[in-house]
């Protein structure tokens, strides 16, 4: 397949993506500041959750967020997603450099 063609082709996949979400979704557990919650019993203690959170960073600022339980479906759709796009986005920044190496910076589209 000719690069330029495979450059496009690329292009299209991520443009039919949809949205997407970086990070990892965990399962958290959590004890309340309640006196006398059947989370802080000394013998079988019973944590609050599974609560699930996302946690990611963007632009170099690391964040986190609970989500949902009726999102959570969607939210590890949109993480899968995002790996498919750091896959496609490097695959489509190599298409670009053997461009250049086949044609130069001047002879190339786009």
């Amino acid at each position: 397949m000719k690069l330029q063609k495979k450059a496009e082709l690329l292009k299209q996949k991520l443009l039919n993506l949809g949205p997407v979400l970086p990070g990892s979704i965990s399962e958290q557990w959590n004890i309340c500041g309640t006196r006398g919650c059947q989370c802080k019993d000394p013998k079988n203690p019973k944590k609050h959750g599974p609560y699930c959170q996302l946690s990611f960073s963007v632009g170099g600022r690391s964040s986190s967020m609970f989500i949902k339980k009726e999102d959570i479906t969607e939210a590890r759709k949109r993480v899968r997603r995002y790996q498919e796009f750091k896959k496609l986005t490097t695959e489509l920044v190599g298409v670009y450099v053997d461009l250049i190496r086949e044609e130069g910076f001047g002879r190339t589209k786009e």
